[in-house]
């Protein structure tokens, strides 16, 4: 078992990794946009995401490779990030579309270059079932708590969020230094067989567990998706609420930090994709109840924050350790590793949600007459919302139950990995 020390140690980048990913998602188009305008900003994000989409199975395959492949790519992307971020968020008086597009770019490149290795190396920690689960849980639980550092320290700071982001990015930068060194000089990083990459990709797609894990994990994130796309749409419109949009989201999130610890503890008794289902289950029922509700129901809308934030760090935690119970699956079949290929496509999977909310929540509510700020909310909101969400994670949760990777089967594929012959599964 892990040392809470050395979990600390591995976990501790997640926090101001993730918020500044956080901050790049939610801050950058406002500050841009009051400047050079909404169109050129959204024009020049969207291109920049489309090259980081490009950008992240390369990075995984390339981090498959040699040794020390994890920390080598951790010390090489933190330099990138670090001044593609400084000139990202302190932008120079006149900075227009080219600019925001060209150093939004770098840095995505350079988070991509931290978060792939860096989640991948998470995988290979440990080669036991409910351990990986308390690998995925600390380092998710240290992400969420970056993230409501990033949506709560600019209203702290009583600042505007152009002058907020100029004074936290610095010691956010300080902190990832750190802790990126940290975990290079302290955390093992075990060697694996390593690939030459040749039909990687294929090689995935016939991994049966890992294709049905996607497909669930692709329900799920598009269901998480377009809640998070809609939030201050749903909030103030449709709610009448705009001023508790920043309470609410906090509720959220720090209920999730709260709810790791539960899901790590029934995970030691229970397969991860029976209780990853039963999450989805509950979050789905907890949902419901919101496409239901309108103008004056703000308060009451924290209870189903406070309910569907307990889902969330099973959302995180479990569906991460099972990606990497998945990899031995792999390993027994082909005798290599290549868990910065899987953590990529899994990655691809999340940002690609993100992009289908948008593509599809925005038309949708364009074509139902709505307007941002009317305080006229049409039916198709609440049913973008909460109704299609929970019809996903239902879908979800359905098909992971008959998920195929248990601890059985696990404990198995360990054992004929350190066989004799450990190419030959079982």
């Amino acid at each position: 078992m892990l040392s809470r020390a050395r979990l600390t140690a591995y976990a501790l980048p997640a926090l101001p990794l993730a918020a500044l990913s956080l901050a790049a998602h939610v801050h950058l188009p406002t500050v841009y946009a009051g400047g050079i305008g909404l169109a050129a900003a959204g024009t020049a994000l969207l291109v920049s995401r489309l090259v980081d989409g490009v950008i992240d199975p390369l990075i995984g395959l390339a981090c498959d490779r040699g040794r020390l492949r994890r920390k080598l790519w951790l010390a090489l992307g933190l330099p990138l990030l670090a001044v593609a971020g400084w000139a990202l968020f302190r932008p120079p008086p006149g900075a227009g579309a080219v600019y925001l597009g060209l150093w939004s770019s770098l840095f995505y490149l350079g988070l991509t270059a931290l978060l792939v290795p860096y989640q991948a190396w998470g995988t290979e920690l440990s080669d036991d079932y409910r351990e990986r689960t308390r690998v995925a849980g600390w380092r998710e639980a240290a992400a969420l708590c970056g993230m409501i550092a990033a949506l709560a320290l600019p209203a702290v700071l009583a600042l505007p969020v152009t002058e907020a982001l100029k004074i936290l990015y610095p010691p956010l930068v300080i902190l990832l230094a750190a802790a990126t060194g940290l975990v290079i000089l302290t955390v093992p990083e075990p060697q694996r067989g390593l690939t030459t990459g040749r039909g990687s990709l294929r090689v995935l797609l016939e991994n049966r567990p890992f294709r049905r894990l996607l497909a669930a994990q692709a329900l799920n994130a598009l269901a998480n998706a377009l809640p998070a796309t809609l939030f201050l749409l749903f909030v103030g419109d449709g709610l009448g609420a705009p001023d508790l949009s920043g309470p609410l989201l906090l509720a959220y999130l720090l209920t999730g930090v709260l709810s790791v610890p539960l899901w790590l503890r029934l995970a030691r008794s229970r397969d991860k994709h029976r209780l990853w289902a039963a999450s989805l289950a509950f979050t789905a029922a907890a949902f419901l109840p919101v496409a239901f509700l309108g103008t004056g129901d703000g308060l009451l809308f924290i209870a189903f924050c406070l309910l569907t934030g307990i889902g969330l760090g099973a959302d995180l935690c479990l569906p991460a350790a099972m990606l990497a119970d998945v990899t031995d699956e792999q390993t027994a079949r082909t005798g290599d590793s290549r868990a910065g290929l899987y953590v990529a496509l899994w990655s691809l999977t999340g940002k690609l949600a993100l992009a289908l909310a948008v593509g599809l929540a925005f038309p949708l509510l364009d074509l139902a007459g709505f307007m941002p700020g009317s305080g006229q909310a049409p039916l198709a909101l609440p049913l973008l919302y909460a109704a299609l969400p929970v019809a996903l994670k239902l879908a979800a949760a359905l098909l992971i139950r008959r998920y195929p990777l248990d601890a059985a089967r696990q404990a198995s594929l360990r054992h004929s990995l350190s066989s004799p012959d450990p190419e030959t599964p079982p």
